[in-house]
């Protein structure tokens, strides 16, 4: 099963002190709540609070015991996305409050992101169903919780259905972060803000290993545009408000309950029912590589980020003071073949694969991803730890035993 039931210890520098965090998840349109019941929920939402603050251990039971300095988080808003839900699990389990916040769309199957919801509240995560774009919903939460912290990872994701529905990645990625911003820069206290930013920032940069100081202005995607904005959107809010911001270049994240839209899920379901899958070469046949990123790894440069997040310096939507401003690349460093990726997923179903070699497409795509994570290391303690045929068994162990008892067909 996942390794969600065990939360990675967190590696960063640290300061003690108490925390209120904030999380989102999920980007799309849809409305759920009017300002009624808004009213109502409030006082749902300050009781859980309550409880958590009332139920959490003692600073001095829950610090990690690889890092006793290591200050206690409390309250978060976090949601029912595959990094989301893997990051609010980690941090419910070593004693901080979780709260989250989701749309549920309809970009890939929603019974998963369901699923996901349940898990999570079984574990005492509860997750309101709403927008980022909605201003009343995030003001509301913010006057019910005085939030130290967001953790933001709302977006719209992928980089090949841009050209399908273009207007999804501004609403989400764009429209929907300058909201979250607009909220965060007027509450009393400002938030330290953690968001997630992409490796797909990076482009058309031939350059290996992508370093942070490398260039990121030939996007190869719409998608990839939406988030080399959204670090402009944050350089200027911190510039102006004083926002703490810190944003996180993902590199190609896998595992246990994962997007269906991602290589590794969807080759896995084609392989087991025999259908041909589609494996991209460069020219002059080049090789295809990801540098594929564990999510147990991710987790724990999240967290790192999080606790290394230093205070917005506004107030009243006034800068009274210079902000921490952070891009952090968090991948694994090794880059692999895609080829190889189905040739470990054979190994692991016990499926031989119908390989279709096609040539890599315009729509996004580039040919290399490769991390440099030099300055994660230094700054967050980020040290990735899980290969690629290591984390592969552990999805695919997950997949099996999800899609085994009939009831959560594969489409």
């Amino acid at each position: 099963m996942s390794h969600i039931d065990s939360a990675p210890s967190t590696p960063g520098k640290v300061k003690m002190e108490k925390s209120s965090y904030f999380f989102t998840r999920g980007g799309g349109a849809r409305w759920h709540y009017s300002l009624a019941k808004l009213t109502v929920w409030s006082f749902a939402f300050l009781a859980l609070i309550l409880i958590f603050f009332l139920r959490s251990p003692a600073p001095s039971a829950i610090t990690s015991a690889a890092d006793p300095s290591r200050r206690s988080l409390r309250n978060y808003n976090w949601a029912a996305g595959f990094v989301g839900t893997h990051v609010s699990s980690a941090l419910k389990r070593r004693g901080d409050g979780v709260l989250g916040i989701d749309n549920f769309n309809d970009y890939y199957d929603p019974s998963l992101k369901r699923a996901r919801q349940a898990l999570l509240e079984r574990t005492g995560v509860f997750i309101v169903e709403g927008d980022i774009n909605d201003e009343a919903l995030l003001r509301k939460l913010f006057e019910v919780v005085p939030f130290t912290h967001v953790m933001h990872l709302a977006a719209q994701a992928g980089v090949r259905y841009a050209m399908e529905n273009p207007g999804s990645y501004v609403h989400s990625n764009i429209a929907g972060f300058v909201n979250l911003l607009e909220v965060c820069k007027s509450v009393n206290p400002q938030p330290a803000i953690v968001w997630a930013s992409s490796s797909s920032v990076y482009g058309l940069n031939t350059k290996v290993p992508f370093s942070e100081k490398d260039r990121t202005d030939q996007p190869a995607s719409l998608y990839a545009a939406t988030k080399k904005a959204g670090e402009e959107i944050a350089h200027t809010y911190n510039h102006i408000y004083g926002l703490s911001l810190t944003g996180l270049r993902f590199f190609t994240v896998y595992g246990p309950w994962g997007r269906p839209d991602m290589a590794y899920f969807f080759f896995t379901k084609d392989i087991l029912k025999g259908k041909q899958i589609a494996i991209f070469e460069a020219a002059n046949h080049g090789t295809v590589a990801r540098d594929f990123t564990y999510i147990d790894d991710i987790v724990k440069g999240c967290l790192g980020a999080l606790d290394t997040a230093e205070k917005s310096t506004g107030s009243g939507g006034k800068k009274r003071g210079p902000a921490q401003l952070r891009v952090f690349n968090l991948g694994n460093t090794s880059p692999v073949p895609v080829s190889e990726l189905v040739s470990i997923l054979e190994r692991l179903l016990k499926v031989k694969a119908k390989r279709n070699i096609m040539k890599l497409p315009r729509n996004g795509d580039v040919q290399y991803t490769h991390a440099n994570i030099s300055y994660a290391q230094r700054e967050l303690g980020y040290k990735p730890t899980t290969d690629l045929q290591t984390g592969l068994k552990k999805f695919v162990r997950w997949y099996l035993n999800y899609y085994s008892d009939g009831k959560k067909a594969v489409e």
